[in-house]
């Protein structure tokens, strides 16, 4: 298993440790959990990075790294529903995307096409990852001074969610047009 694999291997492993921290009553819980949520985000960018650097694309890679990428970021959202910090909608909205985008993917993949990711599919993730901190850290440092940034950074993830979805939506429509 080459280094890029191990990464999102790791990722994985910090899906759990991340719940645990934020969904026990841990002293600096809330700290430890974006801290172990802002690593599993970085080793995102990491591993692909790496593979294609060290020409280390493997299927495998391919097939967990977006796995990888949804159990994260479907566990902090879901988790911040169960601590009453995020609405269920928003939650419904940003894993319906994932799991609509999947789908495309998987259509194309099985027509021989890749698709992408697109610079609005990276500006969401990023959104997402910041919103989710945001959230977790209970609007730190912001709240001190008044600005509802964890509030902006949801609404932000939110939009850039279905710019995203409508982007992959507009570029594959062929694939609908022929898979009739």
């Amino acid at each position: 298993m080459n280094l890029a694999n191990r990464l999102t291997l790791f990722r994985i492993i910090l899906v759990p440790v991340f719940m645990v921290f934020l969904l026990n009553k841990i002293t600096y819980g809330e700290y430890l959990a974006a801290g172990v949520f802002i690593l599993a985000a970085l080793t995102d960018s990491l591993d692909g990075y790496i593979a294609r650097k060290h020409n280390q694309v493997t299927k495998l890679g391919k097939l967990m790294d977006p796995i990888a990428d949804k159990l994260l970021v479907t566990a902090a959202l879901i988790s911040l529903v169960q601590m009453d910090k995020l609405s269920a909608w928003i939650a419904m909205v940003i894993i319906a995307r994932e799991f609509v985008v999947t789908g495309i993917r998987s259509i194309a993949a099985s027509e021989g096409q890749v698709i992408a990711a697109s610079i609005w599919g990276k500006l969401k993730t990023i959104s997402q990852v910041v919103a989710v901190v945001a959230i977790i850290l209970n609007n730190f440092p912001f709240s001190y001074i008044g600005i509802p940034f964890d509030q902006i950074a949801i609404w932000t993830a939110v939009a850039l969610t279905l710019i995203s979805l409508a982007d992959y939506l507009y570029k594959c429509r062929k694939i609908f047009i022929n898979s009739r």
